[in-house]
């Protein structure tokens, strides 16, 4: 997989964007299959997009701590199997639904200040801006928007988030502010739009920012859902 160019965040669908990759393998049995059983019955592109936003918001877990950076586990097929992962497989699980839906989708990236993290996770990347956070852009009714499928409702409701809703019609990017009023995410930078993961660009970034600590993390060995109970429950 090589140096990639970010794309236009306007304009028509191009061929690449229904193309199954080694990360996008939409159309790898699972996938089509999981797909499909969630979006039967349902009529039109922007319902299926919405139905398939809220299954892989909610059903697929997040949790940080399990990052892998070989490329088999950014698959959609893996993050489907395993049923967890990070912001970037979940973003990559749902443009690869979308596409074996034939319904145009990539990946976007922007650079986030998160102020709601757990103490390991900020104490092990040593920063609280989480650079190449991933999110989902749909073509759908002639336009592009931003489909966020990270946080599902459980974690949500535990660090008292406001959930992220979808409708098809509008971007759907992390809120500003939690329920409390207190600060929650903050966008830096816009890094643009890809029809397959960069994951080189990605990855030279993360050693450089990040030094060493992909390597030799443990977060791995712990629980990121026993992390969010305890902190919650100061």
């Amino acid at each position: 997989m090589g140096i990639q160019t970010a794309i236009p965040v306007s304009g028509e669908p191009t061929a690449a964007s229904l193309t199954t990759t080694s990360t996008i393998d939409c159309c790898h049995p699972a996938i089509a299959v999981y797909a499909e059983d969630k979006v039967r019955n349902l009529e039109t592109d922007l319902e299926r997009a919405v139905k398939l936003y809220y299954c892989v918001r909610d059903e697929i877990r997040y949790d940080p701590y399990s990052f892998d950076f070989a490329l088999e586990s950014f698959a959609a097929s893996s993050t489907l199997s395993a049923g967890m992962g990070w912001c970037v497989p979940k973003a990559i699980l749902l443009a690869a639904c979308c596409r074996s839906q034939g319904i145009p989708a990539r990946l976007g990236f922007a650079d986030v200040k998160n102020h709601l993290s757990t103490e390991r996770l900020r104490e092990t990347m040593k920063t609280d801006v989480f650079h190449w956070h991933g999110y989902t852009s749909i073509h759908l009714n002639g336009k592009w928007v931003k489909a966020t499928p990270a946080f599902n409702i459980e974690l949500c409701d535990k660090f008292g988030l406001k959930p992220l809703e979808f409708n098809g019609l509008e971007d759907s990017i992390y809120h500003e502010f939690d329920r409390a009023g207190n600060r929650h995410m903050e966008y830096i930078l816009e890094r643009g739009e890809y029809d397959d993961l960069p994951l080189q660009e990605m990855l030279h970034l993360f050693r450089e920012v990040y030094g060493g600590f992909f390597d030799h993390s443990n977060l791995g060995s712990h629980s990121f859902d026993d992390d969010v109970e305890r902190e919650t429950a100061r």
